[in-house]
């Protein structure tokens, strides 16, 4: 494993699964605007900035208001979101997620998260996992959406690890595409007929030992 020396994790889909607290927020927003968000459309802003989904959101609706509006929109929706963020606690980390960190920790490699979200510290702070984490970049720091690489070049920065030395683990394309951008080693965490592009492709971290990382 000398080759790999940091592991970059996204948040929503890896850590936790706000994912669906994303979409009650989104869905009561479209709702309000007079039409209906599915869950299948939801999927189409996995790994995409808050203003880019809202912009997506107004399209699949045949909505167009001014950038103003659409700035106050998007706070509006994670006024919404951030009541469900304020009630998560430990039971909402993924299965296995907690025993894989502290094996990577464990093993003297860099522990990094690479996230869209705006609300990535306040997350980690509510299920207690923010100390177990080197370095935390997230869209409060970042300017560039995945897929463009942005997010997962200054993770590895930060950590003075070359990307050719880091792993990332993401649950969507954008992010696969965003992590081969920077040069980096891949691991998609889902399906392998969404994930297919990733080096490798496991459904969860349950059961996952460090010596998987052999294997990339």
């Amino acid at each position: 494993m000398s080759e790999i020396k940091a592991c970059i994790f996204d948040l929503d889909g890896v850590i936790v699964d706000t994912a669906k607290y994303h979409f009650l927020a989104w869905r009561k927003l479209a709702n309000e605007l007079g039409f209906d968000f599915s869950e299948e459309q939801n999927e189409m802003l996995k790994g995409v900035s808050r203003i880019e989904s809202l912009r997506l959101i107004l399209e699949l609706g045949g909505v167009s208001m001014s950038e103003e509006d659409i700035q106050l929109l998007a706070a509006k929706k994670n006024e919404d979101y951030l009541i469900f963020v304020n009630q998560m606690d430990e039971k909402e980390i993924l299965p296995g997620v907690v025993s894989f960190l502290e094996q990577v920790r464990a093993s003297g490699m860099k522990v990094v998260l690479g996230s869209a979200s705006k609300n990535a510290e306040r997350i980690l702070k509510q299920i207690n996992l923010i100390d177990i984490f080197d370095v935390i970049i997230d869209g409060t720091k970042t300017s560039r959406s995945k897929p463009d690489p942005q997010v997962f070049i200054m993770g590895a920065e930060a950590v003075s690890i070359p990307n050719e030395h880091c792993v990332v683990f993401e649950d969507a394309p954008k992010g696969v595409q965003a992590a081969q951008a920077a040069g980096m080693k891949t691991v998609g965490i889902g399906k392998s007929d969404v994930l297919g592009a990733a080096d490798r492709v496991i459904p969860g971290f349950e059961g996952l030992e460090l010596e998987f990382l052999q294997t990339l």
